[in-house]
């Protein structure tokens, strides 16, 4: 099973890349927008110096979770979904006070695990690849908004293709809005699908320590429509919402920025949500999700 020695086969890849990175440049800190390939919000990363950030991550999961729907897979450790993500942000351009406020964003993300008697196409276990691109804008300061494309493809052949148009934007800051992290995504799909999705959320988050990067605790909160079909023929319109915590501890090592994050979510669904897909998929209306993530960026 591929799940349980990808992380290991991760590890030492990583670190042999970080101090190739950290000799180019010294590290200063400031953010890049990160995009999320399964729902297309925006988040952020700490980099250092130079105006292209490398990053990787991986992340283990106890179910293959995309907009409150789990794709044929049940919420439980059977099959153990396992996504390695490589990304780059590259600043276009920056302002009168030099920071950038513009940026072009990739994000490729691919899903892997223990297949099951339907998936028999070679690589049986290479299930999910979402590639993004995005040009994201800072029109005012804590601002950021962007355009996003993202086709996800199924290696395996379990799943068709689709192409993914979205609209996101997040606020930061200290002001009382800002402090709550707000995001919000519209997504339309021109090919492999119709209808709309509508997304917003917040993460408000409590600092541990008196440090500007320092570890934290946050509140993931969010809720999601899919209008008209978007889930799949006959779904109509569909509703989830999610809330839970998260844990993240932001590190340094060889010259590279690394975070560490444990989140663990309560999802709750509406009824024509919960129904969709097969036998193997989790109806449940109610159901946990957690997942573990390392990430480093540059």
């Amino acid at each position: 099973m591929m799940s349980g020695i990808a992380p290991r086969r991760f590890v030492p890849i990583a670190l042999g890349f970080a101090p190739v990175m950290a000799a180019s440049s010294p590290a200063i800190a400031q953010q890049v927008p990160t995009i999320d390939t399964e729902d297309a919000s925006l988040g952020s990363a700490s980099v250092g110096s130079g105006r292209v950030h490398p990053s990787l991550a991986i992340d283990l999961r106890n179910g293959d979770f995309a907009r409150g729907n789990f794709d044929d897979d049940a919420a439980d450790l059977d099959r153990l979904p396992v996504h390695f993500q490589l990304g780059f942000a590259a600043e276009l351009h920056r302002n009168a006070e030099n920071e950038a406020d513009a940026f072009l964003v990739f994000n490729s993300s691919n899903g892997f695990h223990a297949p099951v008697s339907a998936e028999r196409a070679s690589p049986g276990a290479w299930y999910e690849s979402n590639n993004a691109v995005a040009l994201v804008l800072s029109p005012a300061r804590d601002l950021r908004t962007g355009i996003v494309y993202t086709i996800k493809t199924s290696p395996n052949g379990v799943s068709s293709t689709t192409h993914e148009l979205s609209l996101t934007s997040a606020l930061g800051g200290e002001s009382p809005l800002g402090a709550l992290s707000p995001t919000a995504v519209v997504t339309w799909r021109p090919k492999g699908g119709r209808g709309l999705f509508t997304q917003i959320g917040i993460e408000p988050s409590i600092a541990l320590t008196q440090q500007d990067d320092g570890p934290a605790i946050s509140f993931p909160t969010l809720v999601g429509i899919g209008w008209d079909d978007f889930y799949e023929a006959g779904s109509g319109d569909a509703a989830y919402g999610s809330i839970g915590g998260a844990y993240s501890h932001p590190f340094e090592a060889a010259g590279v920025k690394w975070q560490l994050r444990a989140e663990a979510l309560a999802v709750l669904r509406s009824d024509r949500l919960r129904h969709l897909g097969g036998p193997d998929a989790e109806h449940g209306t109610v159901v946990p999700i957690a997942t573990v993530s390392l990430r480093l960026a540059y």
